[in-house]
């Protein structure tokens, strides 16, 4: 049976097993998806390990995409991008690094939302890691412009700057912003940040949103809800991140297994469960 996991810090919360299982029941394929705390300092060491031992592939979730990105021997285009990476495979002997948050993204705002992002203004919150991997596939929608707001306006301007060639490409403005000014009106907001995770205030005013706008929070569950509500208060349509979850996951199941799994029916399950 084939081995998979999902390594991560903490990751005592993730979903990803019973996702995961939950597609390899659907499409009939055998696997063993595991979850796995890393020590802060022992990433590599966990990869190399896994590896050796006979893993076929892992998702990679905080703090670690990062250094999953460097560690591989093959980086494909969207993660090179990102500089970051979230599923690892080991193929031929080599260890290859891909991104599917974006994918996981747009995937669930156009695909099961039905919001459609072409010619749409963006504010994207935030220039960590959850925004560099969803960038480049938000500008690959041709959106009329996306602007990303960080409380640390070089950084955002950094991540809009390694992705310019992509948006002169699509026709997308890409903008930089603080996150007290980011501008008004926008017809999609989407936090990237962790300010729902610690139950914080939304870091960006409610002037932001466009009436009827969506507002997308990266989070899902309880954590998401504060964000939700704030949402719904200003006349915006919201949507947290578990469709996200799921669509990435099918994008990592697709890469591994070659078999796309029907995400949206494991979608309405996880919803119906947490409900």
């Amino acid at each position: 049976m084939d081995h998979y996991c999902v390594m991560g810090h903490p990751i005592g919360h993730s979903k990803s097993p019973w996702i995961h299982a939950r597609f390899a029941e659907l499409t009939g394929q055998s696997l063993q998806y595991d979850k796995q705390l890393v020590p802060l300092d022992g990433f590599a060491n966990a990869v190399q390990q896994f590896f050796a031992q006979g893993g076929r592939g892992c998702n990679v979730t905080a703090p670690f995409k990062f250094e999953a990105a460097r560690l591989a021997d093959h980086t494909s285009e969207r993660a090179q991008l990102a500089q970051a990476a979230n599923t690892l495979s080991f193929q031929d002997g080599t260890l290859r690094a891909d991104n599917t948050d974006g994918a996981g993204l747009v995937n669930d705002i156009q695909g099961n939302a039905g919001f459609d992002l072409a010619g749409r203004r963006i504010l994207l919150i935030g220039a960590g890691g959850a925004s560099a991997g969803v960038l480049a596939r938000l500008i690959e929608t041709q959106p009329a412009s996306i602007t990303v707001a960080n409380r640390t306006v070089e950084k955002a301007q950094s991540l809009v700057d390694r992705h310019a060639t992509l948006g002169l490409l699509q026709k997308t403005e890409l903008l930089a912003q603080a996150l007290k000014g980011p501008g008004a009106d926008f017809d999609v907001i989407i936090n990237a940040t962790t300010s729902s995770l610690g139950g914080d205030a939304v870091p960006v005013p409610a002037s932001t949103l466009k009436p009827g706008a969506l507002a997308y929070d990266m989070m899902y569950g309880p954590s998401a809800q504060g964000f939700m509500t704030w949402a719904k208060e200003h006349g915006a349509q919201p949507r947290d991140g578990l469709g996200m979850l799921v669509e990435q996951a099918a994008e990592a199941f697709l890469i591994w297994r070659g078999v796309r799994p029907p995400s949206q029916q494991v979608l309405s399950e996880m919803r119906a469960t947490l409900a």
